[in-house]
């Protein structure tokens, strides 16, 4: 089976609008959560999230273009030009029947979605849509402007699995260039849904805090005050390669994204499994198809939403597939920074992790002071400031409403 290297990253946060600046800020702690500005909040139970600082589309993209695109497709062109920037990858130097555009998003163009409905409720009962209005909201939109942007006539879709989303993205394109049927890819995933609709149906799930007056540090994952993730929004790309395209072309490797896991939790629509049973068998599956052991792992970005029942289940999982070596393990939960982008979660965090492992530093779970009796203290939760620590092998879990684990693990590439 061919090996998979990582070329090229590209960013879109709410703590860093590009690769460099997201990676300073995990390392040096910091919130993207503020107040609400995209819409007037004062009427819902959340008035906070992680939105993106400063967001002006002109500054990346053509303005007749934009107007075409919903947000969340736009921050997916905005990170994958990052993205083939840093890989100094030459579209037209390249095979581009040999490669594709795999491409996640949980929930996909629901901005236009409301604006358009909104639009028709409020009129007088003309349906007056815009043409763009079905193009700009599909979820597979993304995958198939890119393709269109880049020339590339290799396998093009878009994966939908709420929070797994991009990482299902980045493992289907593993397995297409593992499998010969391309060679390199433009993978990742985008998220845009802090509007009222978002808001307004995470709030009705009570799934997200309400912890308006201490937001700037309310995604707090471990802690027995967590109540609840922080939306996010944004994107994060990666260009994946087989290590002999890569090299023929001269191209610098990150790192090798060398296994991988896919399951169902099969127990419910929004809670995990409280033994954390498809937790512990998706990260198994990534370490067993790297050829490694757990105890070769050095560290897990984990889910880490800061939900009640989730940090649990999480943490019962690590405990119960690496027993001992638990405890030799750096953990962290970056969406206690960034906020949970959803179904751009796992490409925005799979970067972190490489990141990591490049820098030879583990970013920090940020927000904790009140311990949770049920979560193991002696795990190593790099609490609050990040570490030194080489970093060979990592694992990186995304787990999504519907009972959808992915988890991919990361290793420093070796010749």
């Amino acid at each position: 089976m061919r090996r998979v290297v990582v070329t090229g990253m590209g960013a879109l946060t709410p703590i860093g609008n590009n690769l460099q600046d997201f990676w300073k800020n995990l390392v040096d702690g910091v919130s993207g959560a503020e107040l609400i500005t995209r819409f007037d909040p004062s009427r819902f139970k959340t008035r906070f999230a992680c939105e993106i600082k400063e967001y002006d589309p002109s500054r990346y993209l053509d303005r007749k273009e934009s107007r075409k695109m919903d947000r969340y497709t736009q921050y997916a062109h905005i990170a994958a030009d990052e993205a083939v920037k840093d890989a100094a990858l030459d579209p037209g130097a390249i095979d581009k029947d040999r490669c594709g555009i795999i491409w996640g998003s949980g929930i996909g163009g629901i901005e236009t979605f409301l604006d358009e409905v909104k639009g028709f409720v409020t009129g007088d009962g003309t349906p007056r849509f815009s043409p763009f209005f079905i193009p700009r909201m599909i979820s597979n939109i993304a995958a198939g402007m890119l393709s269109i942007k880049y020339g590339f006539r290799g396998p093009n879709f878009g994966t939908v699995s709420a929070c797994s989303s991009s990482t299902n993205a980045l493992i289907d394109a593993y397995y297409y260039i593992k499998l010969g049927k391309a060679d390199l890819f433009i993978a990742g995933g985008s998220e845009a849904s802090i509007n009222p609709a978002g808001i307004g149906g995470f709030n009705a799930m009570q799934a997200m805090s309400t912890n308006n007056d201490e937001y700037a540090t309310a995604s707090r994952p471990f802690d027995v005050t967590r109540d609840g993730f922080v939306i996010g929004e944004g994107a994060g790309t990666l260009i994946l390669e087989e290590l002999g395209h890569a090299r023929a072309r001269g191209a610098r490797i990150y790192a090798e994204l060398a296994g991988s896991g896919l399951t169902a939790d099969a127990y419910h629509i929004t809670a995990p499994h409280p033994d954390g049973i498809g937790a512990v068998n998706v990260m198994k599956q990534a370490i067993d198809e790297a050829g490694l052991k757990p105890s070769d792992v050095d560290y897990i970005n984990v889910h880490g939403t800061a939900t009640p029942l989730g940090d649990i289940a999480e943490i019962k999982a690590i405990n119960a597939l690496f027993g001992e070596h638990a405890y030799k393990l750096n953990i962290s939960a970056t969406k206690s920074m960034t906020g949970h982008l959803l179904g751009a979660a796992g490409a925005v965090e799979a970067i972190a992790t490489i990141m990591a492992i490049v820098h030879g530093i583990v970013p920090p779970t940020i927000n904790f002071r009140n311990p949770d009796p049920a979560i193991d203290q002696n795990l190593n939760l790099t609490l609050n400031k990040a570490q030194r620590r080489t970093v060979n092998v990592a694992l990186s879990n995304n787990f999504g409403f519907g009972g959808h684990n992915a988890s991919i693990l990361i290793r420093k590439f070796n010749e």
